[in-house]
């Protein structure tokens, strides 16, 4: 089993800048991908940003330019750094991780989600 823990989200106003991060641990061989989604209330989950384990990145237009994503391959955790933030920023916010366990098996999960709010 793998656990991943979030931490960093709370309340902010608007242009402020917020940094979350996501620590895996458990049965873990690699972590070939890892990311964060959103859901706001009332919508559907999305992608705000993805990295793989070489460090490609992809993000949603929407946060282009504000938010940046990065990994510490030593420590199995990625962050986001979220600048200008805006209140349709405002959501729940999700670590994602695609991990390969020691039997080459690999599976998604999930964190527990922190909620980012972007008000004055």
């Amino acid at each position: 089993q793998v656990q991943l823990v979030e931490s960093g989200g709370g309340l902010v106003q608007p242009g402020g800048s917020l940094r979350l991060s996501c620590a895996a641990s458990g049965n873990i061989f690699s972590i070939p991908a890892m990311g964060w989604y959103r859901q706001a209330p009332e919508e559907e989950r999305e992608l705000v940003a993805a990295i793989s384990f070489i460090g490609v990145t992809n993000y949603a237009s929407s946060v282009k330019g504000r938010f940046t994503i990065s990994r510490d391959n030593t420590k199995n955790t990625v962050y986001l750094q979220m600048n200008a933030l805006r209140p349709e920023d405002t959501a729940v916010y999700y670590c994602q991780a695609d991990v390969t366990s020691v039997l080459r098996r690999t599976t998604r999960y999930w964190g527990q989600g922190t909620q980012v709010t972007v008000s004055s």
